[in-house]
């Protein structure tokens, strides 16, 4: 059965949504604090704030992005009106990650709406007072045969993914989105799939030092390192490194404490198998500040460690949490050395006064999004698509972008029948000569 899903419809469904999720405003944060501790403020800064955001601007730019676009018409095709539509995929599955389970399940969901699309959205089972607000928030927005929530573990995930699928959105680890690009090739499904990666943090010696550990503790520790795009690792001018060292220690006391277990800005791991993964992360390395750790509520300090060996456990899968190596370089090759070592990242970033050095990094490397002088802040702006590149992804939303991503680009051609210019029919003979000079004319 075709579901109709008419413009008016999706603005309608979207109105919706927004109305239910301004009233539940309150129980995500709570739902998110429950599953992380995550601060409110982190909770109406990073997840809800963000969708609101985007349910207005979508909302109000629907009927612009939705209505056929005029494209310049090839002269070849004289007489003719060119245009492409915006047409629906159809059923799309959105499964979303645990670390920003709110945002992250939501986010895809209003872009599938808007573009047309019936919607079935897995929620982490990690995150399962989240997980729980956001079937609550679907099925008070939605007809359920319109857009539809699946709770449940990996099980789930398996059979959802056996079925078929005209679009899928995937967010998580590398290894996952492995499996569901397996399973969409089964019937040539397209996909999206939003990934990770070992992030550089490059600190050059002429930035400014004391700013730049300002916005590294921030971007690195928010959501306790749980951020796909949060540093990875940084790669500090041999200069400057002892002193660099210094001001993150100051700024992780500024931000945190003396104990950050006992901040109330200071989010946990997720669960205790994450938590494991993160001390064995830190087994023989030289932990320089941090390090503490609780089972009890799944805490580990924001940690700092110096120079791990490339080869070590720390230094070869994605960290996810909040661990931060910290490696010396010397030259551009040292650079080149480390960065190239490993699969393209999601995201990177540079600290520098040396606009020439910011260019040429930018330019050197393969990255999915980052910053200069700053670190996950790129994330923010709806008019910049949010994706990866090659182990890091396939494909890019946000804003405008992501009604785009759900919408297959059909183009038509609405030919005149006032003329009819006969050069392109058979039979062909004595027309050869006319046609090299068309074409060279119009190219």
């Amino acid at each position: 059965m075709i579901f109709k899903t008419d413009l008016n419809y999706r603005k309608q469904a979207l109105v919706k949504l927004l109305l239910t999720i301004q009233k539940k405003e309150a129980e995500i944060i709570q739902a998110l604090y429950d599953d992380f501790k995550k601060p409110a403020f982190e909770a109406v800064a990073t997840e809800t704030s963000y969708i609101v955001s985007e349910l207005e601007y979508t909302i109000k730019n629907l009927k612009k992005w939705a209505k056929p676009q005029r494209v310049l018409p090839s002269f070849l095709n004289f007489p003719s009106t060119d245009y492409i539509y915006k047409e629906p995929y159809g059923k799309v599955l959105v499964i979303a990650p645990w670390n920003y389970p709110y945002q992250l399940a939501l986010a895809p969901l209003i872009a599938a709406v808007a573009a047309g699309n019936q919607v079935v959205v897995k929620p982490s089972e990690l995150a399962d007072n989240t997980s729980r607000v956001i079937a609550e928030i679907i099925k008070e927005s939605f007809e359920e045969q319109h857009v539809h929530c699946v709770l449940g573990g990996i099980e789930v995930s398996q059979n959802l993914l056996s079925q078929r699928w005209d679009y899928i959105f995937f967010t998580g680890s590398v290894a996952v989105g492995k499996i569901v690009a397996k399973a969409a090739a089964v019937h040539l499904t397209p996909v999206t799939l939003e990934l990770g990666g070992k992030n550089p943090c490059i600190i050059e010696e002429t930035a400014d030092l004391k700013l730049a550990a300002k916005r590294i503790v921030w971007g690195k520790f928010l959501n306790a390192g749980q951020t796909c795009i949060a540093p990875d690792y940084l790669l500090v001018h041999q200069n400057i490194k002892p002193t660099f060292i210094g001001y993150l220690k100051e700024e992780i006391t500024l931000a945190y404490g003396e104990n950050p277990q006992e901040s109330p800005d200071f989010p946990r791991i997720i669960n205790e198998k994450n938590w494991k993964r993160q001390l064995q992360l830190l087994e023989n390395q030289t932990v320089i500040f941090g390090g503490q750790s609780a089972v009890s509520d799944f805490y580990l300090a924001p940690t700092l460690l110096d120079e791990p060996s490339l080869d070590s456990l720390v230094m070869q899968e994605e960290i996810f949490g909040p661990i931060l190596p910290i490696l010396s370089y010397n030259s551009e090759a040292d650079l080149e050395k480390i960065i190239l070592s490993y699969e393209k990242p999601l995201s990177l970033y540079v600290f520098t006064k040396e606009n020439s050095f910011a260019e040429k990094t930018i330019t050197r490397f393969s990255f999915g999004g980052g910053c200069i002088n700053d670190t996950v802040i790129h994330f923010a702006n709806k008019r910049l698509p949010f994706g990866g590149v090659g182990y890091s992804g396939i494909g890019a939303y946000h804003g405008k972008l992501s009604f785009e991503l759900f919408s297959h680009q059909k183009p038509i051609v609405k030919k005149g029948t006032w003329l009819d210019i006969p050069i392109r029919y058979a039979p062909y003979e004595g027309k050869l000569s006319g046609l090299k000079k068309m074409l060279k004319w119009f190219s």
